[in-house]
């Protein structure tokens, strides 16, 4: 009985063990796939996919490799959110890092009154002295402010190209930023005038290397009107302006709206400058025309805060003081108006006084007329000489003592603006200064305006009529780039250039035509040419491209020979790549093998580009155009190279 005691309380306790490790054990493997489905389940939700998760126990182990260490963190968080910190044991690894990239390299230039000063990141192969030797080589030997650091990296391609035209740019532009990338530079300048303005962009458009993108922004300050003048004279055929002159594009817009609603019809413009002596001119300008249309006829000047309306004879006096009384209390403050209403002329057999200088097209002057007296007529005649020159002045005036005082002035203001003109006469009577003729420059009426307006004063009255004709062409005017470019085909379809047998070496009969192409680019200029050396596809690739830049090269150099100006011309070997005939035959060999003159369209002047491109149009068009049974409508075939001839070469290459 006892030992049964004994033994049923012991297997009793070993069962309830058993089952206890059984229950266990279950519970830890539930535990364990529990845990891994929901980390699996939260790292596959954030995107960490690459990611592997096995549990054992209560640990919870990571594996697999990360893109970085940023993202083995975000990992190890994203799991941390979802099993306790501690639970997690992190054996991830790190994608190997593929080596730091490249630095953008880039250099910013400021050059002005002080210096120059250059900031920025360039290779070590750009070599640091030479560039800042170069920068201070510039005319005026400015002060160089080096802030330039350098990386041992690989010269990215377009720099050593870009740099150059950017110190090229520098030597021009005494105020400017230039910014350099490989293959690009942006510049950004000041020049003197929008004449000057103009220059530096042809010249910079000239010396731009083709592989080179350049971004232009040069600015020319506004010109200095003194005094800032506006004229408008409206008659039965409409208004026209005389002189226009505004402070902004804005009161610009502002004033010729005004004139269209006051019977402009035809084209116009004010020039934009400084000196405006109100910041309300637009307004007063405004004001003023509406006043002149409601007098429907006669003329209103601004010169500077003066303001000058002149009605035309036979104006309603009613409505004339109607109109100059509004405008007198619309007009803001700062300008004065004086109004003139014209008097009836009276029936009377009195002679009107007058003074007449006409200027023929060949320079020729003659003044006639009236003038006070002998001391007068030698100020008219020696200030006449002065203006045209003393063998050019004819003088056949009479005295007529009872001349106005202001006469004399009148004369000479006259005189002022007939040497403005091309050709044309000026009339001076006592009521009126009258301006007829033709001038090439093209705001020659404004100016005259402005300095008549100036020297007359506000009662003075005067009239206009001045004619704009573009200048003849020079006769050693350069001919057109690309009239250039078809000529230099020309010559090399009638004559071919040869060199020697496997050489880069111009044969010495192809002399001659070399000394023709030099004779004709002394006509075009300094075009932007390249000269494009070509071969057949015999021999390996890599000595036909060399054998072709030679020989391209050979040409440029002969031109030099025979001094050419080549600043805009490049030399380039395009060996095999661009055949235009078959590599299969003798001839189709021959034809291959060939320089190119090509003009670099990119570094054309704008118009020269638009022309070019019109032109090119228009012949498609043509060919498009042309029936196919037209004998007369066709084409001749040629080789599609414009400007090509063949090299005459006897060993192949």
């Amino acid at each position: 009985m006892r030992i049964s005691s004994f033994l049923i309380p012991t297997a009793a306790f070993a069962g309830a063990a058993g089952l206890s490790l059984v229950v266990a054990g279950f519970a830890a493997t539930a535990l364990e796939n529990n845990s891994e489905i929901v980390v699996r389940r939260t790292l596959d939700k954030a995107g960490f996919t690459w990611a592997e998760v096995a549990a054992d126990g209560l640990r919870v182990e990571l594996s697999g490799e990360a893109p970085d260490e940023a993202t083995r963190f975000a990992a190890i968080s994203e799991v941390g959110s979802v099993v306790d910190a501690a639970r997690i044991i992190d054996q991830m690894e790190i994608t190997p890092s593929k080596g730091i990239a490249p630095p953008r390299f880039s250099t910013e230039i400021l050059r002005n009154d002080a210096g120059i000063s250059i900031i920025g990141l360039i290779p070590s192969d750009s070599d640091h002295g030479a560039l800042v030797k170069k920068l201070g080589a510039i005319r005026g030997a400015p002060q160089v402010t080096d802030f330039v650091e350098t990386a041992d990296y690989p010269m990215p391609k377009g720099w050593t190209d870009a740099m150059s035209y950017a110190l090229k740019a520098l030597a021009l532009l005494p105020r400017t930023k230039i910014s350099v990338e490989a293959g690009a530079v942006q510049i950004t300048a000041i020049a003197d005038s929008p004449e000057a303005k103009e220059e530096l962009e042809t010249e910079l458009n000239r010396m731009l290397p083709p592989n080179v993108h350049v971004t232009l922004d040069i600015a020319a300050p506004r010109p200095v009107i003194s005094p800032f003048t506006l004229r408008y004279v409206l008659g039965p055929e409409g208004g026209r302006f005389d002189a226009c002159s505004a402070e902004s594009e804005e009161s610009r817009s502002r004033i010729l709206d005004a004139a269209r609603d006051a019977g402009l019809e035809r084209q116009a413009d004010c020039t934009i400058g400084l000196g405006v002596p109100s910041a309300n001119w637009s307004r007063a300008v405004e004001v003023g025309l509406e006043a002149l249309t409601s007098l429907e006829q006669g003329s209103i000047t601004f010169s500077n805060g003066d303001v000058t309306l002149v009605a035309a004879q036979g104006t309603p006096e009613a409505l004339f003081d109607r109109v100059v009384g509004e405008l007198e209390n619309a007009l803001p403050q700062v300008f004065v108006l004086h109004a003139v209403l014209p008097e009836p002329e009276e029936n009377t057999n009195d002679i009107i006084p007058e003074f007449t200088a006409t200027l023929s097209p060949e320079g020729q002057v003659q003044l006639r007329g009236r003038l006070s007296d002998n001391a007068q007529k030698r100020t008219v005649d020696s200030y006449a000489k002065a203006r045209f020159g003393s063998d050019t002045v004819y003088v056949a005036t009479r005295n007529s003592p009872d001349l106005p005082g202001v006469w004399p002035i009148r004369v000479l203001a006259a005189l002022d603006a007939l040497a403005q003109l091309e050709r044309g006469s000026v009339t001076v009577t006592p009521e009126l200064v009258a301006v007829r003729g033709m001038s090439h420059v093209e705001n020659a009426s404004a100016e005259i305006a402005r300095m008549l307006s100036q020297k007359l004063g506000e009662a003075e009255d005067y009239d206009l009529d001045i004619t704009f004709e573009k200048p003849p062409e020079p006769e050693d005017k350069l001919m057109a780039p690309q009239l250039c470019e078809a000529e230099l085909a020309a010559i090399q379809r009638a004559d071919k250039i040869a060199f020697e047998p496997g050489s880069a070496t111009v044969a010495a009969d192809s002399a001659r035509v070399i000394d023709k192409i030099a004779k004709l680019l002394q006509q075009c200029g300094e075009i932007p040419l390249e000269i494009q050396g070509h071969t057949d596809s015999q021999g390996r690739e890599e000595m036909n491209q060399n054998l072709s830049q030679a020989r391209a090269q050979s040409v440029l150099n002969a031109l030099r020979a025979r001094r050419i100006l080549t600043g805009s011309f490049v030399a380039r070997g395009y060996g095999e790549d661009n055949p235009i005939a078959s590599n299969d035959t003798e001839e189709g060999r021959e034809a291959n093998r060939r320089i190119e003159f090509r003009l670099i369209e990119s570094a054309l002047p704008q118009d020269d580009a638009e022309t070019a491109e019109a032109e090119s149009d228009a012949q498609s068009a043509d060919a498009e155009a042309a029936p196919a049974g037209d004998a007369d409508a066709q084409t001749p075939e040629t080789p599609p190279a414009a400007a090509a001839a063949p090299e005459e070469d006897t060993d192949g290459q």
